[in-house]
């Protein structure tokens, strides 16, 4: 099967120039290729963008244990409608995959489920690191410093500097101090508006345990990502990588900001916490500079029921999926960032931190995972549009500028016209830690 796009805007590393693009069997064949090419299907993309597919490295899919919220198919064709071609879930599903048997079997359900490809990374305790040490089919190591229950919260030093001495595989971490915010809640006293949540999860609580994770990966020489930074005390931390910190940034903590509870309450209620306008505008600028350098959504879907609980019952986390790309593109006509920029933070960045061969860049003989883009589609989020399962957004009735139009996932089409080939399944994401993550 070859697929010939024709007179496109490609996105490359190199720049954006109008060309042809040649598919065959799942790879990028060529670009501009000569014009007598034969083709099965030819696509006539006059006026529009091709970018790389997104590689979203921070999703919850709720699979296996929490699939009333969720799952690896709905969650894979919210991925596909948003441009999203491969993402990598998180481990605090019900059982938590903390194991390599857990993992072989995530991966298992997820090459009957997935619309689109897939990793899953293996999750730290405080007693697994010969499990953690024997993983490979992983992008890495995620550790809870702070905001869990059960045994993925890792919190004492002891098992924390294990977990970074004895093991090689890149880690990520959730960071927020739980002596911070144990004394914030006692400081607080009754927790009954949801305004409270970024005084409870302050700051403070951010810095300290971003700080703690990044000692500890310069103290080990080991690889690590700081997940969804929230604050601009953060960036002078991760500022220092030594060729060893990586970070990233949410569409949630660059656009929301504690004036927007008045207005959406719950439904922004985040972990780490939406902070400052301040911070939003930091965080950009981090962006820009290349302090930061990925941008991932921490889609964490919950019902409107859930949401709905007083406060501090209701669980924190948004989906944000399917409608990312759409975000970043609206925030480039605001000025905010350049299409390089984007699809530097959303698909280069991502490949080269994790280590993901052939992914995250349109070039000869990667992986045809492919999105177009139309920059000057309108279109409002609607929540009744939304694919995943909890079938809402906090950016519901909000109009965007720039909207994938067609993706393509190992050169099969999986979205189309407003409509995913919800038969189709995605492959495993292959890693290969000797290339040595983004600084290498």
């Amino acid at each position: 099967m070859r697929t010939l796009i024709q007179h496109a805007d490609l996105v490359l590393p190199s720049g954006i120039v109008r060309a042809d693009l040649l598919i065959e069997s799942g790879k990028i064949l060529g670009i501009d290729p000569p014009r007598n090419s034969a083709a099965d299907d030819v696509v006539d993309a006059t006026g529009l963008h091709l970018l790389p597919g997104v590689i979203d490295d921070q999703v919850h899919f709720r699979d296996p244990g929490l699939t009333h919220k969720e799952d690896l198919h709905t969650g894979s064709l919210a991925c596909a409608k948003g441009g999203v071609t491969t993402f990598l879930e998180m481990p605090n599903t019900k059982p938590t995959t903390t194991s390599v048997e857990a993992l072989h079997e995530k991966l298992a359900l997820a090459a009957t489920k997935s619309v689109v490809n897939y990793g899953f990374y293996i999750g730290a305790t405080e007693s697994n690191v010969p499990e953690l040490a024997a993983a490979k089919r992983t992008p890495g190591i995620k550790i809870f410093i702070g905001s869990s229950t059960g045994d993925l919260l890792v919190d004492s030093q002891a098992a924390l500097e294990r977990i970074f001495a004895e093991t090689t595989l890149p880690a990520c971490a959730h960071c927020e101090d739980e002596a911070t915010i144990a004394a914030n809640k006692a400081r607080l006293g009754t927790l009954n508006d949801v305004r409270q949540h970024s005084q409870l999860r302050d700051h403070k609580a951010a810095y300290v345990s971003t700080k703690r994770a990044i000692e500890l990966a310069h103290r080990y020489n080991h690889r690590f990502h700081v997940l969804h930074v929230s604050t601009a005390d953060e960036l002078p931390l991760i500022r220092d990588h030594r060729n060893l910190i990586t970070a990233e940034a949410c569409p949630h903590h660059l656009l929301f900001h504690v004036g927007d509870y008045d207005r959406l309450g719950n439904l922004i209620q985040m972990n780490p916490s939406i902070k400052t306008a301040a911070d939003n505008a930091a965080l950009w600028q981090a962006l820009r500079d290349g302090v930061i350098q990925v941008i991932a959504t921490d889609h964490a879907p919950h019902t409107l029921e859930e949401k709905a609980q007083p406060y501090p019952q209701s669980p924190s986390g948004l989906p944000a999926v399917e409608n990312s790309l759409a975000l970043m593109l609206d925030a480039m006509h605001r000025g905010e960032c350049t299409l390089e920029q984007i699809v530097s933070w959303m698909c280069d960045a991502p490949a080269r931190v994790w280590d993901i061969a052939n992914k995250g860049r349109i070039a000869e003989g990667y992986d045809a995972d492919l999105v177009l883009v139309d920059l000057n589609k309108k279109q409002t989020v609607r929540n009744a549009d939304q694919l995943t399962k909890s079938r809402w957004s906090p950016w519901d009735g909000v109009e965007l500028t720039g909207w994938p139009v067609r993706t393509w996932v190992m050169g099969k089409t999986v979205y189309q016209d407003g409509r995913v080939d919800a038969a189709h399944r995605g492959h495993e994401t292959l890693f290969d830690h000797s290339r040595g993550g983004f600084w290498s």
